[in-house]
């Protein structure tokens, strides 16, 4: 799909609206091309975008092609060291590091202010910031919510959501009674132990100087790990599987089961394998520690990158300007259920429960470790690998260590 559109290259009066001003009037006409990801938007909203594009930008004229995800990263880097390369292309946030390894994506620190970049969600705007310099705009988020049963919860008497990580085991412990599972938590979701260790103050891996390290073996990690394995515990979820195996959402709509770990998307396909679970549904933010700030999760979502060879820069970053914008934030926000790329919007998600709960948790976001070669320590499994071993009885200090040191290999790696 290609959306064509009259675009002016022009500036926002502020970085909080979104909305144009002419600063260039005498500019000679441009026409620049936009990747999408395909779903990222609906064909309404990309309509919206172009028309007051075509009235406020009248000499750049605004192609929108919509990428496949598959075989996208290829088509990136060949891309960016085309010279004929796109405008503005849409990338995961996670995968603005491994681009900009490449020396292809223009450096936009000197626009942060102007985009507002205070305010951005720190899960969202740290992938798009390598070595102190700021590649990736952020774009929209999503992330993970408790999903949970309202008939089981009040069958367990349960009438109010639980605030903090020990409610939360109090309340699952409850749940879980009468034939009826407390929570379904298969035993290699990465992301959400990654959250619980981000609560303990470690991480993943940590760059010290040149070098990564894998930093699982921390005793904060291990900290996060043994809380994972105490809630996992506490539900029949297989330890050496991730959620699709078998998918979740099948599992909670037999109705027996009152919680699990997922996007606010999950409940469309749990109320899709049982219609009569419509309504009954319910979500709230990961906990955290103490009740006064939600749990740590893993910011998923995209970036808006402006490669080197773009030959309209100035006008490509107009581009950039709007989308990552008030005005377009906001109507992305109730028309997608995304999460805005700024934490003063969250309130743009106030009139739904799962989204709301969402945006509640994006505020204490975090990104995998900025490293190109974070996607190679995914596609080896050596957290899901770790977290097996530690929940079947291995040891999980030693567990984590052997992890650690896989991960500190590969991050080092140079191709």
């Amino acid at each position: 799909m290609a959306l064509a559109a009259g675009l002016t290259a022009c500036g926002s009066p502020s970085p909080s609206t979104g909305s144009a001003g002419s600063t260039e009037a005498g500019a000679a006409p441009a026409e620049l091309t936009v990747w999408v990801m395909r779903d990222s938007f609906s064909d309404a909203i990309l309509d919206r975008f172009t028309t007051e594009f075509r009235r406020t930008h009248p000499k750049i004229t605004l192609d929108i092609q919509i990428q496949e995800w598959d075989g996208i990263g290829q088509k990136v880097t060949s891309g960016l060291a085309s010279n004929d390369a796109p405008d503005v292309i849409e990338v995961g946030n996670t995968q603005v590091a491994e681009y900009a390894a490449s020396g292809g994506v223009k450096d936009l620190s000197d626009k942060v202010a102007d985009l507002g970049g205070t305010d951005w969600l720190p899960g969202l705007a740290e992938p798009g910031k390598i070595d102190g310099r700021q590649y990736g705009i952020p774009w929209y988020a999503a992330n993970r919510v408790v999903i949970y049963n309202k008939d089981l919860f009040a069958k367990a008497g349960i009438s109010a959501p639980p605030k903090t990580r020990e409610e939360w085991l109090a309340a699952t412990a409850k749940l879980n009674k009468g034939g009826d599972q407390g929570i379904y938590l298969a035993g290699q979701n990465w992301y959400t132990l990654a959250g619980f260790i981000w609560d303990e103050g470690g991480d993943l891996a940590v760059k010290d100087g040149a070098a990564w390290k894998g930093t699982l073996d921390t005793p904060q990690a291990l900290t996060g790990m043994e809380f994972y394995k105490r809630l996992q515990a506490l539900g029949e979820g297989p330890k050496d599987a991730d959620e699709s195996k078998p998918p979740q959402a099948n599992v909670f709509a037999k109705g027996d089961v009152a919680q699990l770990i997922s996007t606010p998307g999950g409940a469309v396909a749990i109320e899709k394998a049982n219609p009569k679970l419509a309504g009954k549904l319910g979500f709230f933010p990961i906990p955290g520690k103490t009740a006064d700030k939600p749990g740590a999760v893993f910011t998923g979502g995209s970036d808006l990158i402006i490669p080197e060879g773009s030959k309209n820069q100035e006008a490509a970053y107009e581009v950039v300007k709007a989308l990552a914008g008030e005005t377009f934030q906001r109507d992305m926000a109730k028309e997608m259920s995304y999460v805005p790329n700024r934490v003063s919007l969250g309130i743009a998600l106030d009139g739904d429960e799962g989204t709301a709960a969402m945006a509640a948790g994006a505020a204490n976001g975090h990104a995998t470790p900025n490293s190109p070669n974070w996607a190679a320590v995914e596609a080896k499994n050596v957290i899901k690998e770790y977290m097996t071993k530690a929940l079947t009885g291995g040891d999980p200090a030693t567990e984590a260590a052997a992890a650690s040191q896989v991960i500190t290999t590969i991050l080092n790696t140079t191709s």
